[in-house]
């Protein structure tokens, strides 16, 4: 309601600022000709002016406007000094019979002085709405420098504890000294101990962090001010400093106090990166931010969190202990964090008799809680589609594999042609995962198109692994080539659908190579980027740490132990042909095998 009215009041204004402007500038749109006092004469002797005014401006000059009776669309004026031609005007009236109105004037009309201010106020209090909007609440244009931190009390919005997070046992443990301080400062200060002035949490996207940052501050009951990186910057110039130290302003004001800044990595970026040099606007805002955290003033009780998924894009300053203490990695969680986390998201959802948690954890691997929250959502909305009771074991499963692949596509018509590569694929990846040691089990094969798979292979492991050998890396590259030997094999030709299979061989064979220092050829060396994480602002204008000549042998090394792979690859479904194309029937006919049904026509 507030906002339609001020939009009414802005379109109210800029009709009264438009009519204003009418009636000071506009007027019967008549052509105004600048004259003398000689064309005056002369129209007059003519007998071509009835009526004329004079202006008599400050005693000293004189302005007379005119029409001509002829083309009265005309108007003619001219200015003087009002002792040269007063009597002049005077006397060539008297002598034309023209009617004179004669009127004295101060130099600036009141009126125009009152049209002037009005138009002037209209316009200043238009830009002020503007600058209001903008500034996004009250105080208007002067707010920009004001911090945009949402406080959330304990005892308003802030119901968040540990008990809503889960898989994270050791991180807990972390920030429970910190939960303490904030409860009992008097427990550590005896013993002379600092708390950390700063914790970043960091971790790949949906591992928890923004929801472990709330749970300390519901688990401390301390006000806990939330903002995100984005906010501090504007495109005025000093608004993000302002706002920092604004936010440390308030923030010391109703310490202990956690102060949250989320996606820390938009203004905490290393310095230098950008264009702007030293006075780049987010620059100053993290020197801002350093300064307020470990500068000219010791902010006791005010604890700093942060959270980013690219720490490797931080300013070393930000990193250093007296600013952020203390770096906590959120990973994604093991088989039994992912159970934890099922129990929290299913906790108000009713599931079936035969739906174990457990089960499901295994069959998750490298899942994050944003992605098994999601799973349970969308097993949910499958139960009430298919007008389920309770959800179900099979609803759970549809929803993982939405997950991993995409929505189902069981209206696109394929040919029988396409039908068969397919399945002749889809059974290669199969087959030669059977008969590699260091691959994962075969949990399902599909030929039913999800998301922009024709078909799919889905392989989980019987346990989580948290490091792999360079013979596990050449078995998943053997594995991953399956599908086009397969299709070479069955069919005489191979199709585009193996493009997404080769890239990933060709990019574990180049990390083999040039990131883990895996070969003899190459050496315990590390060409390149290490991470595979760019950061334009960093690694722009580095040239290459080898040289072309290392460059070429990377490339035939790499291409050297492809071959390898191709053909072990093919030897293997060479020897067991007979299995290949009687799994890639029952495929076709069935569309879908399990695991044990897999295995059977394997054994």
């Amino acid at each position: 309601m507030k906002e339609n009215i001020k939009r009414i009041v802005i379109g109210l204004m800029i009709a009264a600022l438009i009519i204003m402007s009418f009636m000071f500038y506009g007027g019967d749109n008549k052509q105004e000709i600048k004259s003398s006092y000689l064309e005056f004469t002369q129209m007059a002797d003519r007998g071509d002016i009835d009526t004329a005014k004079v202006d008599v401006i400050d005693n000293s000059r004189v302005v007379v406007t005119w029409q001509s009776n002829k083309d009265s669309s005309k108007t003619y004026t001219f200015e003087d000094n009002v002792n040269l031609i007063s009597d002049g005007i005077n006397q060539v009236a008297k002598k034309d019979n023209i009617a004179l109105t004669t009127s004295s004037n101060s130099s600036v009309n009141a009126f125009d002085i009152i049209n002037i201010l009005l138009i002037g106020g209209v316009f200043v209090f238009f830009l002020f709405m503007i600058f209001n909007k903008n500034s996004g609440g009250a105080g208007g244009a002067m707010q920009f420098g004001k911090s945009k931190a949402k406080l959330a009390s304990e005892d308003v919005t802030n119901k968040t504890t540990f008990n809503d997070v889960a898989g994270i046992d050791e991180v807990r443990e972390e920030l429970q000294e910190i939960i303490e301080f904030l409860k009992k400062p008097d427990k550590f200060t005896k013993f002379g101990a600092k708390i950390p002035k700063g914790v970043m949490l960091s971790g790949a996207p949906g591992t928890g962090k923004t929801l472990v940052a709330k749970a300390v501050a519901g688990e401390a009951h301390v006000p806990f001010y939330s903002i995100s990186g984005s906010e501090f910057v504007e495109l005025y110039v000093g608004v993000g400093a302002s706002r920092v130290r604004d936010l440390f302003d308030r923030a010391k004001k109703t310490s202990p106090c956690i102060v949250f800044i989320d996606e820390i990595d938009a203004v905490g970026r290393q310095r230098g990166a950008g264009v702007g040099g030293g006075h780049d606007e987010r620059e100053q805002t993290l020197n801002q931010l350093l300064v307020e955290m470990d500068g000219f003033e010791i902010n006791e009780a005010v604890i700093v969190m942060a959270a980013t998924n690219r720490p490797d894009v931080l300013d070393a300053a930000l990193l250093r202990p007296g600013r952020f203490d203390r770096q906590i990695f959120i990973s994604p969680p093991d088989v039994k964090g992912r159970e934890e986390i099922l129990k929290i998201h299913s906790q108000n959802k009713p599931l079936a008799d035969e739906v174990d948690l457990s089960i499901i954890a295994k069959r998750t691997p490298g899942f994050n809680g944003a992605d098994l929250a999601n799973i349970i959502n969308e097993a949910a909305l499958l139960a009430v589609r298919k007008n389920e009771l309770k959800i179900s074991m099979q609803s759970i499963e549809q929803a993982i594999e939405r997950e991993i692949a995409g929505p189902e596509k069981k209206s696109k018509v394929m040919n029988d042609k396409e039908r068969k590569l397919i399945a002749f694929h889809e059974t290669g990846h199969a087959v030669t995962s059977y008969y590699l040691d260091r691959t994962d089990p075969v949990h399902k094969i599909s030929i039913i198109p999800r998301g922009l798979a024709g078909g799919y292979t889905i392989s989980l492991p019987d346990e989580d692994k948290n490091y792999i050998t360079k013979n596990d890396m050449l078995d998943s590259v053997c594995l991953l080539l399956g599908g086009r030997i397969s299709e070479e094999l069955e069919l005489g030709e191979i199709s585009t659908g193996a493009s997404n299979d080769l890239e990933k061989a060709s990019s574990i064979i180049r990390s083999m190579i040039t990131v883990y220092g895996m070969t003899d050829e190459l050496g315990a060396l590390t060409y390149g980027h290490k991470s595979g994480e760019v950061f334009l602002g960093r690694d722009f204008g580095k040239e290459k740490n080898y040289s072309e000549e290392i460059a070429a042998k990377i490339d035939n090394t790499s291409k050297a132990y492809m071959d390898m792979c191709y053909k072990r690859t093919k030897s293997i479904l060479m020897e067991h042909r007979d299995k290949l194309t009687k799994v890639a029937e029952k495929l076709m006919v069935q569309e879908v095998l399990s695991r044990d049904e897999f295995e059977a026509l394997m054994e």
